[in-house]
């Protein structure tokens, strides 16, 4: 398994009234995790259209566990707590997510974006022009 989980990730997560879709932006330095999340508002009446939140957490081994906390708080979106497993080749992570104090929790999944990270030049594209 990679030791690291440095990378974008496409989400999803299960809510009572059905499935979210989010972009997530992980930064593993040496366990400790941070980055941020954007996902649509899908609250009736929200006001703006994506939430931004920021993430904080830690990975040890396949486990990992951060905190969203949405940056403003408010529409019904404050602070959400995650449990999840990575899978052997560091491509999936899958749990629970929870709001503390409350009953709302589901699941979620997160996989890692594919491609590569920077771009790559071939060969053919380096090439001079014939004339």
């Amino acid at each position: 398994m990679t030791d690291n989980l440095t990378g974008v990730w496409d989400g999803s997560y299960v809510q009572p009234s059905g499935m979210v879709t989010f972009l997530a932006t992980l930064i593993d330095a040496g366990g400790a995790l941070g980055g941020s999340v954007t996902e649509p508002c899908v609250m009736p009446g929200c006001p703006i259209s994506t939430h931004n939140a920021s993430l904080a957490g830690q990975r040890s081994g396949s486990a990992v566990t951060f905190v969203k906390r949405y940056e403003p708080p408010g529409y019904g979106y404050n602070t959400v707590h995650y449990e999840g497993a990575v899978n052997a080749d560091a491509t999936e992570i899958d749990g629970r997510w929870s709001i503390r104090g409350t009953r709302f929790s589901g699941t979620f999944l997160m996989v890692r974006a594919t491609g590569p990270s920077q771009a790559v030049t071939t060969e053919e594209e380096v090439k001079e022009p014939v004339r």
